[in-house]
C-alpha cells in the first residue's frame, strides 16, 4: 500500500502562531452561522496536528475522486502536552477517557484555500465521565491544510489507495451553562 503525504513543516509553523492566540482573540473571527449555541460555554480549547485521511474510489458519477476517511490527530493543550485524539467518527477522547461523537450543522470555507473548511458540529453521542460528557458542541476553526490530492493523481485499481493530508486546526468544546 502507497500512502500519500503532504509536507507539514508549513502547517507545524502555523501552527506556533496558532498557540499564540488568547481565546477571545482566536474566536473573534468566527463567522455567525458557526458561532455556538446560546446557553453554552467554552470549557476546553485544543490544537489538532495531524492528518486528513482519504480514499480513493468511483464517485456516483462514475469518476474517480478522493473521499474523506476521516482525520488521525492528537489534540494539544497550550503548552503543546497531547491531551486527546481526533479520529473518524469523527471522535473526540480527553485524556480522561470521555469521548463525543459529532455530526456537522454548519460549514464554512476557510479564509485560506488550502484549509479545510472550518465546522461547528454536535454532539451525537458520549462515553465516559469526564471533561467531554457533557459536551455538546464543537467548533472547528483556523484550520491550515488537509486538502485531498488533485483527482488526477486517485487510481483506484491500485491496492487500497489512500492518501495522508497534514493540517492543523483549533478544536472548542462546548456545554450547557450550569
Amino acid at each position: 500500500m502507497k500512502i500519500r503525504t503532504f509536507p507539514i513543516a508549513a502547517v507545524l509553523g502555523l501552527s506556533v502562531l496558532a498557540h499564540a492566540q488568547t481565546p477571545a482573540d482566536s474566536q473573534a473571527d468566527i463567522p455567525a452561522s458557526l458561532q455556538a449555541p446560546a446557553g453554552e460555554h467554552l470549557i476546553l480549547q485544543a490544537h489538532a496536528t495531524g492528518w486528513q485521511v482519504y480514499t480513493c474510489g468511483a464517485g456516483t458519477d462514475g469518476k474517480t475522486q478522493w473521499t474523506l476517511k476521516g482525520p488521525d490527530a492528537d489534540l494539544h493543550d497550550k503548552k503543546g502536552a497531547v491531551i486527546g485524539h481526533h479520529s473518524t467518527g469523527p471522535s473526540w477522547k480527553y485524556k480522561d477517557g470521555s469521548q463525543i461523537i459529532g455530526k456537522a450543522v454548519a460549514h464554512v470555507d476557510a479564509p485560506d484555500s488550502k484549509g479545510i473548511a472550518w465546522l461547528l458540529l454536535t454532539a451525537i453521542g458520549h462515553s465516559g465521565d469526564g471533561l467531554f460528557a457533557n459536551v455538546t458542541s464543537v467548533q472547528r476553526l483556523h484550520t491550515a491544510g488537509g486538502q485531498p490530492p488533485p483527482a488526477t493523481e486517485c487510481d483506484p485499481s491500485k491496492p487500497s489507495p489512500e492518501a495522508r493530508s497534514s493540517y492543523t486546526a483549533d478544536y472548542y468544546f462546548y456545554s450547557p451553562e450550569k
